[in-house]
């Protein structure tokens, strides 16, 4: 009887509970319907003070790492926390006085804002953005009525227009921002993150945004970047472009420091540059990265790569001569040397020294054209690298597949098919080991939870030349950078530096060349038989200097003095 009795209890108060909690469920739809049907406009101007969010959302984004030379890890993008300006306008009663307060800190023009100030029930617009702390404790001191100071976060570049051209920036697209360029757009999937909504009053979010809370987008990975850039690497690079360009008012300059025995890319810049925070200051032609998204005919810093096809090859060997005329007839065209001039018979060591182009043409003649473009292909001149950045450029090089010798002796001294300085570097890298490397920029994905994801591109890796044949040619290129480049004013008495110019003329879109404009470029390794960076440089249509050595060889040796001190490398002579 008494546990008959004990059951009904249980069912009467389980059946109160139930009955209550209902009846509360009740109260509160009906309680929202009039706050927010009935009373909505009434309610939605009085919460306006309260409600926080803008339609954005609550902006954030994942960082992008410089590393130092010691792991240490700099921001060079990141979120930025400051202050919304913003008006209510229902609420201002002298708008004259409220802009003399507010001018100081506006972007908008006086007619705008009284515009804006003077609408008529509009409970809300927004003047200002991007303010600091201090901007925002001067405007609370003021205690004007209709004046509000709401969380701001945006992007932020901490370094200015350091390495402006890698790290790209976030804008606008649409009513989405997006990353535009460089890694911010090529790894925008990574970086983006949802908007994290900010708010205040609970039921102008449940309602409001009530699409958000029931359409919940698919999660995707998130996380930071790290690269393979080394701040102060950058830094030095971008200052000797920057004197590069002032001195000779070239069209600009651009430079790369990569190690070429696993393809981290340390340094990559070009000038004109521009600042990342202002960049609605500078030109649109100036956001374009000319190292990987242009192709150029890059001239004889191709002939180091003929010679290693015809070593390597068999074709010729270091003591292989041939007798130099000065000049060759091929295909109703004259191929001549940069002077014209005749050395007769010369080893293979003076293609180099002396820059001939005689002489590459006669290694692609012992080569055959056939062995000449399957060598060109094993250096990737006909794809892309693949590099981390957008919009890689294809590189125009049909005259290998061309039916004419002529063809295949312009490619030999890079003239004729043109590529984009992130190929150049990526075969003229396979000259120190043999290898072939994937250049790349960004070495790990930091999740926002979860462990570090490393990028691991050894298995891209791959043997072009035999170790004969890198030796032979790093010992041949030491020997121009001894002996011929500026008559030998360059040699290092302590380190072994294998090194060569080039000088292209550039293509007129009217047909041939142009007489007065041209292409520069140097590269060089260093040590030359164990070598830890490659630096290359490319200056592009210089005033007053037609051949490379001499606007070049000064801003390399700078750049490679500033690395052996920098990384304390060892000499090896």
């Amino acid at each position: 009887m008494a546990t008959t009795q004990n059951r009904n209890n249980f069912k009467m108060r389980t059946r109160v509970i139930l009955g209550a909690g209902l009846f509360v469920a009740i109260l509160l739809v009906i309680r929202l319907y009039f706050l927010q049907i009935v009373h909505g406009s009434k309610y939605r101007i009085e919460a306006s003070d309260q409600y926080v969010s803008t339609s954005a959302g609550f902006y954030d984004r994942g960082d992008i790492f410089f590393v130092g030379k010691n792991n240490l890890q700099v921001r060079g993008a990141t979120i930025k926390t400051g202050f919304l300006l913003a008006i209510k306008p229902i609420d201002i009663v002298d708008a004259e006085q409220v802009y003399s307060v507010l001018e100081p800190y506006l972007k908008i023009d006086k007619e705008t804002f009284m515009m804006r100030a003077t609408k008529d029930d509009d409970p809300y617009e927004e003047v200002a953005s991007r303010l600091n702390e201090s901007s925002a404790a001067a405007i609370r001191a003021e205690n004007l009525d209709g004046v509000l100071l709401l969380p701001d976060r945006w992007r932020y570049y901490p370094s200015g227009s350091l390495a402006a051209h890698i790290l790209g920036f976030v804008a606008y697209d649409g009513a989405e921002l997006n990353g535009r360029y460089g890694l911010e757009r090529y790894f925008d999937d990574v970086l983006a993150r949802g908007s994290a909504s900010l708010y205040i009053n609970f039921f102008a979010e449940l309602f409001t945004n009530i699409r958000d809370i029931v359409f919940v987008p698919v999660n995707k990975r998130e996380g930071d970047i790290i690269t393979t850039l080394e701040p102060e690497v950058q830094v030095q690079l971008e200052r000797v472009l920057a004197r590069m360009k002032e001195k000779w008012n070239s069209q600009f300059t651009a430079g790369i420091v990569i190690d070429p025995q696993t393809g981290a890319v340390r340094a990559l810049a070009v000038n004109p540059t521009f600042d990342l925070n202002n960049f609605g200051n500078a030109e649109t032609a100036d956001f374009a990265n000319p190292l990987i998204e242009r192709v150029y005919e890059m001239g004889s810093i191709m002939k180091p790569l003929t010679l290693a096809a015809g070593l390597d090859s068999g074709a010729v060997t270091p003591e292989s001569t041939y007798n130099d005329s000065g000049s060759i007839d091929l295909d109703t065209y004259t191929i001549s040397n940069f002077d014209g001039r005749a050395r007769g018979i010369v080893k293979m060591q003076e293609i180099l020294s002396q820059s001939l182009n005689t002489g590459v043409a006669y290694i692609v003649n012992k080569m055959g054209k056939d062995e000449f473009r399957r060598y060109m292909y094993r250096y990737g001149v006909n794809e892309e690298t693949g590099i981390d950045l957008p919009n890689e450029a294809n590189n125009l090089t049909e005259n290998l597949n061309s039916p004419r010798d002529v063809e295949y002796a312009t490619a030999s001294f890079g003239q004729g098919i043109a590529l984009t300085p992130i190929t150049m570097v990526r075969a003229l890298s396979i000259l120190p080991d043999g290898y072939i490397e994937q250049p790349y920029i960004v070495s790990a994905i930091q999740p926002t939870s979860g462990l570090r994801h490393n990028i691991d591109y050894s298995d891209t890796r791959e043997q072009i030349l035999d170790p004969e044949t890198t030796e032979e040619i790093t010992r041949m290129l030491v020997k121009v950078f001894d002996e011929a480049l500026l008559g030998g004013d360059l040699k290092n008495e302590r380190y072994s530096i294998a090194a060569k110019t080039g000088t292209a003329q550039i293509p007129s879109p009217d047909g041939g060349y142009y007489d007065d404009r041209y292409l520069h470029s140097f590269f060089g390794y260093f040590p030359a038989f164990d070598a830890k960076y490659l630096v290359f440089l490319m200056n592009v249509e210089p005033q007053g200097a037609q051949y490379a050595s001499q606007p070049l060889a000064e801003p390399f040796m700078e750049m490679t003095n500033f690395l052996i001190n920098y990384y304390d490398i060892p000499p090896d002579r």
